[in-house]
């Protein structure tokens, strides 16, 4: 690894991987906490792609960089890869995405397939021998670079998929129809954006790059910073690294997972995936992915590999990780790995298991569980009613388990409205995605028709302790007429519901509750601290 320019917080490092040590005097707060983990993984010999990092310290004036300043690091990362962007014969395709030195998931953005044009797509189908795979990266481009870099709105673009699909799932869609798509794309973006898509690869990286560093300063960027105390001036950092691709048919997907159960705290991987699918479709709340079993079951080899990585991320990092990675043909990769967020239970019963298996001390235990006491563990279920109890309206994915009772809202306006008026609400949503942060921190819980367990929002709704039920099939929205469907029923807006997270049902109006508190968890809690209390002091000990 090497150092670009001489100012330490504004350095260009790179990130090439095979067993190298971390770079000298960088850490997070220069390189971000993703680029600096991706650096820890790569120097244990963890599979990651190769990357070059753009520090923090330019996210105040991302107008004084200068593509002189990341082209040495790029021309390497060309060399190590054998492939350049741009070039027609042998192109180089990238990834642009964020980190900030402490963890906003799904905050700020990332864009994908960077380097595809009119004249490196038919070299990129040389290279792989896919031509579905060049198509569908490049009309994932289109769209993501549209929304992100030039405004336009996602909903033209899902509009463009809707009628090329029809019934199919996408992931069927051959390479003619992905090309009829990519064509509609570029119609939708000239007409959206007022110009064309650019065609020149090292544009697209400059554009993504401002980008990304722009989106810190996002409203859903700003609200995350003020409602976690986050500082406003440590900036994103940037990374550029190699395109894998789960999206080329066969043993190939992406997925996210946490190493434990983040909800209960349970000592299994909690994984959610998607075969012939990019990262995206996991975490943007978009897509609703399916849970560890299919990959189990059609990859066992993959997934044994991915059960041992878990082991290793955990002995390395000293915590719960909650991890992104990507399978090319068979190929594992990891795209990320940060500590991942948990609910108070999950929290108590982690740093206890980890202290136990002697990854973490007693003392960084009692740290993680400082007032987790019986009010903060209480758990919420059903109660149980003679005669069976109400008739659940529909199931979905439990993100995060209680029980959440509220008037059902369908954006930030109306939560703001009532819980100003002393209501409880439900925010009921199509998609679970993290611009409806605000709206979050205002609901009980979080209801949507798609998204998956570990997309951004529910990772967001889980760490603000709330239940969150997702991919609801079930579930059809009524924007104009402020009404939602749920298994046959309609109910307007203003009405109950409840959403047991515990159970993965939704029900009508509000449901009675019992609560209790997990007896041997907190005995095991107050032996840990009453340890602490009975030593002597070290002083006087000597």
């Amino acid at each position: 690894m090497s150092a670009g320019t001489e100012h330490l917080h504004a350095r260009v490092v790179l990130l090439i991987q095979d067993d190298e040590p971390l770079p000298k005097h960088s850490g997070p707060e220069v390189l971000g906490a993703k680029a600096w983990n991706l650096a820890r993984m790569a120097a244990l010999g963890m599979p990651v792609p190769p990357a070059f990092v753009i520090g923090t310290g330019w996210c105040a004036d991302p107008a004084a960089l200068g593509e002189w300043h990341w082209r040495p690091a790029l021309e390497t990362l060309e060399k190590h890869c054998g492939l350049r962007l741009g070039d027609a014969r042998h192109p180089l395709l990238l990834s642009v995405r964020s980190g900030a030195p402490a963890s906003m998931p799904g905050m700020m953005e990332t864009l994908l397939n960077i380097g595809l044009t009119e004249s490196t797509l038919s070299g990129f189908v040389r290279v792989t021998g896919h031509p579905r795979l060049a198509w569908d990266a490049y009309r994932r481009l289109i769209a993501g670079y549209g929304e992100v870099v030039a405004g336009i709105d996602s909903a033209h673009f899902e509009a463009d998929l809707d009628a090329v699909r029809g019934d199919l799932d996408e992931r069927l869609l051959d390479f003619a129809a992905l090309r009829a798509l990519a064509g509609r794309h570029l119609e939708t973006y000239r007409r959206e954006a007022g110009e064309a898509f650019p065609q020149d690869a090292h544009a697209q990286l400059r554009q993504a790059i401002a980008a990304v560093f722009a989106s810190w300063r996002s409203d859903k960027a700003r609200t995350y910073r003020d409602l976690h105390g986050l500082d406003h001036g440590m900036g994103t950092a940037v990374t550029v690294q190699r395109m894998v691709f789960g999206n080329a048919g066969g043993l190939s997907g992406a997925g996210v997972g946490f190493t434990r159960d983040p909800s209960s705290g349970e000592p299994q991987p909690w994984v959610d995936f998607l075969f012939n699918a990019q990262g995206e479709d996991v975490v943007s709340g978009r897509r609703s992915a399916l849970g560890h079993g299919e990959l189990a079951s059609v990859a066992p080899s993959i997934w044994e590999d991915l059960v041992g990585i878990c082991g290793r991320l955990e002995q390395a990092f000293g915590d719960m990780q909650d991890f992104e990675f990507t399978v090319q043909d068979g190929r594992l990769f990891l795209l990320q790995a940060r500590a991942g967020k948990r609910t108070a239970l999950a929290a108590a019963r982690i740093a206890l298991d980890l202290l136990d298996e002697g990854v973490i001390d007693a003392a960084t235990a009692r740290e993680r569980t400082y007032g987790l006491d019986a009010r903060a563990l209480v758990q919420r279920r059903l109660a149980a009613i003679d005669g069976g109890g109400p008739e659940p309206l529909a199931q979905a994915s439990s993100a995060s388990s209680g029980i959440a009772s509220g008037e059902i809202v369908l954006d930030e306006r109306r939560a703001r409205a009532r819980c100003a008026a002393g209501a409880r609400v439900i925010l009921v949503r199509q998609d679970a995605e993290t611009r409806d942060i605000a709206a979050l921190d205002l609901a009980e819980g979080l209801l949507t028709h798609r998204g998956a367990r570990t997309s951004h929002a529910a990772v967001v709704a889980r760490q603000l302790g709330k239940v969150c039920l997702v991919g609801c099939e079930a579930l059809q929205i009524d924007a104009a007429e402020r009404v939602v469907r749920i298994g046959g029923r309609a109910l307007a807006e203003g009405e109950l519901l409840t959403l047991d997270g515990n159970q993965g049902v939704v029900h009508a109006g509000e449901v009675a509750v019992v609560e209790s508190v997990p007896e041997a968890l907190i005995a095991r809690l107050e032996v840990l601290h009453r340890s602490a209390q009975e030593q002597p002091d070290a002083s006087l000990a000597r």
